[in-house]
This record gives structure tokens, sequence and C-alpha cells, in this order.
């Protein structure tokens, strides 16, 4: 029977339009006449009838009512209906009040007939929908969704719609005290954020699903947070700036990962002054093997430039980065160049080679406690590197030079970061002079790169922990990699000379909440399945970082989260110069008291904490970076 119908549905729908034309036309006049119609009036249905039928028979056509799911039946539809019938009424009124002269056909038939007729075209689409509602097979998970917005609704009626999700809404949280109690499709507002964790042992629920695309990390932090004591999964929707409007369905929806507990780059930055930077120009990047290095490869060549040169010591890192570059971007040269940043005369060949235009020099050690057991090898690669690179770039008058610094060049309690200060200092000194601009780019923790906190985490969860955390009030900055290298393009596009700008990276995240929260999106409660420790504090750690330091101000740029540093402490340009023969001479010698001391000199807010100034190497089991 299904299968005939199926093959046979356009004349059966033409077949059950037509009999509900002719029967809302009887129920009209049984309304108005009760059970014995008059035998004047019963002729009129009778003579009638075949007029009525071919007109509302061939309005409906352009109206498509003989077309469409009736399953998914909804406002479009009804509003064809209405339409449908409105119109059809008007033109069998014509017809027989003026056409055929019938004054004795009772107007008010025409009225009733009209009302009857939308009641049933309608009630006949929603009986489908009720069906096939009311015929799962099973009854679905429950998801309670936070967010009873635009979003929220069309999560809701899409999981209506299709009877292939596996979820059913228990009802909604919003932060919109005057939507309590108020139903959306059906689904209740049981109350706003602060009522979740009560609403959620009321419901019992087999997920959550944030639908708010444009929510901030921080609400995303407190909502797992209160979801500790809970064995939920969380879900959410893709952020805005990845999801249009018309794309808000139940087949977008994913599990809550880490990377939404971080600050994102501003929505509807103009790309064009990145474009003027780089599109037809030879771009160089040190380190291009790193995290940094290689995600500043990746939107270099987006924007086109006429070349790109990596620059890296580490042969597998660079084969490998060189390798997605140039499988997806055949049309514009990238050339691989294994080498030293502080090997002179090997940066000198290569720029003689390959004349880059902009360079950002990303190379550098930056594992804190290890630079605080080899400082000499940090002051190497940090310092004397950096000081290669640009004076090589001045002499080969490259237009514009970024170092990519750290906040941990702020106040710094660590060997990387006092070299990563004097590094800074360096750039700053260069002179600007016919249009060259060397500036620095200082920003905080990006989520996932090499070394940091993030892998370390991952691999002890799937272990089964515990987690290891340094200290219980240590805090950092975070920012996803690709959100912070975009700011970086926009500070180099702005740079004039001289300068130093930071990233704004949001509000500062405590270790061991991010190591919390990682423990429950993997699926686990923290504490009860797997523990988090304290260890202590490493080499060379601050609880607490800064974006600037106490002898800095910030100024605005024309870029959002993207500010100028103005410093009111620079070193005297031979007073900078004496120190950087003391520093590259006790690195040479291997001197690490020396270079401690000499780092002192130049960085006055470097405060070490005891440096263990060894040359064995611990197994490192906790990471506070």
């Amino acid at each position: 029977m299904k299968k005939f119908l199926l093959e046979y549905r356009r004349p059966f729908v033409v077949v059950l339009h037509v009999g509900l034309i002719v029967l809302a036309n009887f129920i009209a006049f049984w309304l108005m006449f009760g059970p014995v119609i008059p035998g004047q009036f019963l002729r009129q249905f009778v003579d009638m009838l075949p007029w009525l039928v071919v007109i509302r028979g061939l309005t409906f056509l352009p109206f498509r009512l003989y077309e469409g799911l009736w399953r998914y039946a909804g406002i479009y539809d009804l509003r064809n209906i209405i339409g449908a019938v409105l119109a059809s009424t008007l033109v069998f009124y014509v017809v027989i009040y003026w056409g055929l002269g019938e004054d004795s056909y009772p107007e008010t038939i025409v009225m009733i007939d009209a009302l009857v007729l939308i009641v049933l075209l309608g009630g006949t689409r929603m009986a489908r929908r009720v069906y096939r509602d009311v015929g799962r097979i099973k009854p679905g998970k429950r998801i309670l969704i936070y967010g009873a917005g635009d979003a929220g609704e069309r999560i809701v009626r899409d999981m209506q719609n299709n009877s292939l999700y596996e979820f059913d809404p228990v009802g909604f949280l919003d932060d919109d005290p005057a939507k309590i109690g108020a139903h959306i499709h059906g689904v209740k507002v049981l109350g706003t954020s602060g009522a979740l964790a009560k609403v959620v042992e009321d419901t019992r629920p087999n997920a959550v699903l944030i639908a708010i695309p444009s929510v901030k990390p921080g609400p995303i932090r407190e909502i797992v947070r209160v979801l500790e004591p809970f064995k939920i999964p969380i879900k959410t929707l893709p952020n805005v700036r990845d999801l249009s409007k018309s794309d808000v369905n139940m087949s977008k929806v994913r599990g809550l990962s880490v990377n939404d507990l971080l600050e994102r780059a501003p929505i509807g930055l103009d790309f064009e002054p990145i474009k003027r930077l780089i599109q037809g120009k030879r771009i160089m990047v040190t380190g291009a093997g790193g995290s940094i290095g290689a995600e500043l490869c990746r939107q270099v060549i987006s924007f086109h430039p006429s070349a790109l040169i990596l620059y890296e010591r580490y042969e597998y890192g660079l084969y490998t980065v060189a390798s997605e570059l140039t499988a997806e971007n055949k049309a514009w040269p990238v050339h691989a160049v294994i080498g030293d940043v502080t090997d002179k005369k090997r940066v000198d060949s290569v720029f003689s080679e390959h004349q880059p235009e902009v360079v950002f020099h990303a190379a550098a050690h930056k594992h804190v406690p290890l630079m605080e057991l080899n400082p000499c090898e940090a002051v190497k690669n940090n310092i004397i590197g950096t000081q290669v690179m640009a004076q090589v770039a001045q002499r080969h008058n490259v237009r514009r030079f970024i170092l990519i610094s750290t906040d941990k060049a702020v106040s710094p309690s660590s060997v990387m970061g006092a070299t990563k200060r004097v590094a800074e200092l360096l750039v700053q000194g260069v002179p600007s002079n016919n249009g060259n601009a060397f500036t620095g780019v200082r920003f905080g923790n990006v989520l996932g790169s090499a070394g940091s906190v993030i892998p370390r985490f991952l691999e002890q969860i799937k272990s089964g922990g515990p987690v290891t955390v340094t200290h219980p009030e240590m805090r950092r900055y975070f920012m996803l990699i690709p959100e912070a290298v975009q700011l970086v393009l926009y500070a180099a596009a702005l740079a004039k000379g001289g300068e130093l700008f930071v990233l704004e990276m949001g509000e500062s995240i405590k270790i061991v909440d991010l190591a919390r929260n990682m423990i429950r999106l993997s699926g686990f409660i923290p504490e009860e399945e797997i523990s988090v420790t304290f260890v202590g504090r490493r080499p060379g750690e601050k609880l607490q970082e800064a974006l600037i330091d106490t002898n800095e101000t910030l100024e605005p740029s024309s870029v959002e989260r993207v500010f100028r540093i103005r410093p009111s402490y620079i070193p005297e340009s031979v007073f900078l110069s004496k120190t950087m023969e003391e520093l590259e001479k006790r690195a040479g010698a291997g001197d690490a008291r020396g270079v401690i001391d000499a780092l002192k000199k130049v960085v006055p807010t470097y405060r070490p904490v005891d440096p263990p100034l060894s040359s064995h190497v611990p197994v490192v089991k906790q990471a506070g970076k």
C-alpha cells in the first residue's frame, strides 16, 4: 500500500484536495441549515459544486498545494493554503454572482466554506506531522538547550522535523529572565544559567547543547565548571564567524573542545592592510618549522606573496611545513632553506639569493625550564640570532622586520623571558629610514604549541592521570594559534618602525581550571576519575604573566585587540652594544653565571629565581606554560 501511494502520490493528493473541497462546501451548508438542507439550497449546492471544484482545483496549482512533503509542513505551507483559498473564493464569488447571476446563493456559505476548507487543508498536513512525531520507533535521548534565541529555536525545529536525529529537547535555559516560562515549539524555558545545576538534576538530560554561536569563552568555561559533577556530554555550535544564520541545524552540532574555552580574534576585520603588506612581496619566516612559524607561513601564503622563504634548522619540521604548503599552493613559490639564525654568513647568503622584503622572525628557544638549565644557548639563539637577523635585514634593505616576542619578556623571572626582552630592545633600536620598519609583537601562550601544557595534559588524561599542575594559583593568557598569528599580521601591517605591539589576550586562565576542563571535556569527572596533583613551580616560572611592564603604557591602534606599547625606558645604543658584546663573549665561553649577570644589566626588571645553572636536564612531568 505504501509503495502504491508513493508511486501515485500526485494523483492521490489531487483527489484528496478535490474531496476536501466537496466536504468543506457540504459542511458549510450543513452548518448553515442543519442536517436537513432545504431543496432549493440543496440544488444550489449540486449545481455550483462543479464550478467550485474547477475554480479551486486550478487556483491551487500556482500556490503549489499539490507539492511538498507534509511531514515538514509549516508556516510557509499555511500561508499558501490561506492564499489559495482566498484567491479561489474571490474568483468563485465573481463567477456565481456576476457571471452566472446566482443572486440567491447565500454569501454566508461562501465565507463558511472558505474557513472550513482552510481548517481541513491545514489539518491534513498537521495530522501527517503528528503521525510522524508520535510514530517514532523509540524516544530520543534527552538534550537540554542553553540559549532560547534564534539558534536554539532553529535547532529545536530541526530536531522535531527530522526523526533520524537521536535527541529530543527537554527544555531551554536562557540568561533573559523575561523568557522564563515561555514555550518555543512546545519546549519550555526552565530558567537562567544560574539554575543550570538544578535544571540538570530535575530533567536528567543525556547532553547539554550550547546554542549561542556568539557566546564568549568565559561563560562557556563557567558552564563546564558547573557541570563538573555531572558526567554529561557538552555540545555546541560553531562560532558565529564560521556559521551563517541559515546554517543553524543539528548537523552543525559538535562536541565542545578546549578551543571553545579560549579567546579568538575579533570578527569582521579588514584584511586589506595585510594584503597590501604581503601580496606580490617576497616574505621570509624564520623558525618556519615551529608552531607559530608554520601558522605564519600558512596565513602568509593565503595572501599570495611572490615568494615565501622558509628558514629553519630543524630538518623534519621544515620538510613537513614545506610539503604542506607546496601541495596546497602550487602557484606560489615556496623555498625551504635549512640554516641557523646565528650563522651570519648563511643568513647573509640566503638574503642575497632570495632578497626578502618582509621578514617574520619567529625562531627562538622558548621552553622556560630548559633555558634555565642552558642560559648560554638561550642567549645565542634568542639574542645573537635576533641581532644577526636584524643586522642582515637592515643591510639588505628589508622593508618590514617583525620579531615574534612573548609576555614572558615582561619583568622576566626566567632566562628565556630576559633574552626575549633583549631581543625586543635590539629590534626597537634599529633606526627607521627609507620606509623601513623594524618592530616586535608580544603575546601570551598559544594553544597546542610544541612543548606547551595542552599536549601534556592530553597525554596524562589518555594514560589515566594524574594530571600534574605546577601550582594552584598559576595563571596564563591563552589564544588559538591561528587567531594570534592573524593579529600578528595586522600588527605587522601597522608598523612604522621602532615600536612594540602587544596582543590583548582576554582574561588569564588558571592552569588548574584548564586541566579540570580538559578532563571534563574528555568525558571524565575531575578528582573522581582522574585526579589533579600539584608538583611545584618549575625554574623561572611566575604565577602570573603580564602583557606590559610597569614602565610601559598602552596606546590603542586601528585594529581591535592590537595595542602599541610606549616604553619609558630604552637603553642607550652604546650601552646596549657593549652589553651585547659581553653577552656574546660569555655565552661563547659557556659562562652561565656571567650571562645571568649581563642580562641583569641590560634588563633591570629581570629577577631570576635561583637558576640552577646546571647541564643536568631532569624529566619534566608537569607543565605550567
